[in-house]
């Protein structure tokens, strides 16, 4: 195992890539009673064309068949996964995102137990029509679910605005109609190209021995076959800096109206240093000007366009990004013209050496508050993995930003052609 020590946050990270291509990394702390471990693979709802593995001919898989597939791997024939890990104290869970599945547990006893039953149950399939079909009201249902929420609405219809052709803009889950069309064979086609132990990566952070764990997983991988992977080509369609529509209106039953203005931040794909300068600037100014005590937060205060349910959002992935910027409020045409006025103000902004040195100090802080938890690092750290980043030089990259660096990524940060409107209307 290679072995790295962090002097200024007095962490140690164990990692080894095993032969059957599966990054595995250990965070062992031996002063927490709680072991959290998550294993993850680059795959989610945004990967809907690809190439399956032992193929020539590229296919599209229909909408939501990541999340149906993570949903399927607990099910086994004779047992759900959720009974074996709670005979053991565990509470496990998992979620699909744009970009990743992921599937994880907490516990503070029988933790190698635990990580066999987590690399056992995601590694060994099984998927039978007639559970296909019964699983298909079960998620409808949840689909349904999220169409009657005004906040995930108001969040999509915002994507849906800004991006033209990208797949960010479908749903994760899908659609009522598209999971009606997934099969056995779609669910291992997936499965099988998108589940190698290449394309995946297993953190367990906690109360444990590092040379036992790695023992153990070394054995429970051995003991298994795999194909040999070969590069995974998915492909995604090429989308336009600008965004799909200005403005873009749903009609729900809500007493209050919500309205988001959405930047489309990013087209490009984008890894290492260069990923994580983007997503550094980003993030830090729009906390410097939205946080509550931000210039931009005060001026929407103090002219009543905001109330409590004021929220500021921003993503960056490896080839999209987005800011969201809503809320509630009864002049919603007013909320978003503001917003937008007080976004393109930042072309002839310029913020000081300690203005600067103010937001990297935050940020810095917000990280190593955010370290105390172990469910933070682990996901971070894969997330940031699997863009070439090392979640723990972070704060070191941070430390480097320049008062130029960051006035030059503002003064090109908004054009007028890359905001979008979702308002939520009452019917």
């Amino acid at each position: 195992m290679h072995k790295k020590h962090y002097d200024y946050i007095n962490e140690t990270i164990y990692s080894e890539t095993l032969p059957n291509g599966l990054t595995v990394s250990l965070m062992p702390k031996e002063t927490m009673s709680k072991t959290y471990s998550i294993f993850t693979t680059d795959y989610g709802s945004i990967d809907q064309t690809f190439t399956p593995l032992g193929s020539d001919e590229k296919v599209t898989v229909p909408e939501g068949v990541a999340h149906f597939l993570e949903h399927k791997l607990f099910e086994k024939e004779d047992r759900d996964v959720f009974s074996d890990f709670s005979k053991l104290g565990a509470s496990a869970n998992a979620f699909t995102s744009f970009t990743k599945t992921a599937y994880l547990f907490s516990a503070t006893n029988h933790i190698e137990e635990n990580v066999t039953i987590l690399l056992d149950f995601v590694q060994e399939p099984y998927f039978s029509e007639a559970s296909v079909e019964k699983e298909k009201g079960i998620i409808a249902q949840e689909i349904n679910m999220y169409d009657d929420q005004p906040e995930w609405q108001s969040f999509m219809g915002t994507i849906r605005a800004m991006f033209q052709n990208h797949p960010v803009l479908i749903d994760i889950a899908g659609t009522v109609p598209s999971i009606q069309s997934i099969t056995k064979d779609d669910l291992y086609t997936c499965y099988r190209t998108f589940y190698h132990p290449e394309n995946m990566y297993l953190f367990v952070a906690g109360n444990f021995n590092p040379d036992n764990m790695i023992a153990l997983i070394k054995e429970n991988q051995a003991a298994k076959e795999f194909a040999s992977l070969e590069e995974i080509k998915r492909d995604y369609p090429s989308e336009s800096r600008t965004v799909a529509m200005e403005d873009y209106t749903i009609h729900m039953p809500v007493s209050i109206p919500k309205c988001t203005v959405g930047i489309k931040e990013s087209v490009d794909t984008l890894h290492g240093i260069p990923f994580l300068k983007r997503d550094l600037l980003q993030e830090m100014i729009v906390t410097h000007y939205f946080s509550k005590g931000g210039p931009f937060y005060q001026a929407l205060y103090n002219e009543n366009l905001i109330d409590e349910s004021f929220y500021v959002e921003t993503n960056l992935d490896k080839n999209f990004g987005y800011t969201l910027i809503g809320g509630n409020t009864r002049t919603p045409a007013q909320f978003a013209n503001r917003v937008k006025e007080l976004l393109l103000s930042t072309q002839q902004a310029t913020l000081l050496t300690e203005d600067v040195e103010r937001m990297k100090k935050k940020k810095i802080g917000q990280m190593l508050r955010a370290m105390n938890s172990l469910e933070f690092i682990a996901n971070k750290y894969t997330h940031y993995q699997m863009v070439g980043v090392d979640l723990f030089d972070i704060i070191p990259e941070i430390q480097k930003i320049t008062a130029e660096e960051v006035n030059g990524f503002l003064n090109n940060w908004i054009e007028k052609d890359r905001l979008s409107v979702c308002t939520i209307e009452s019917e």
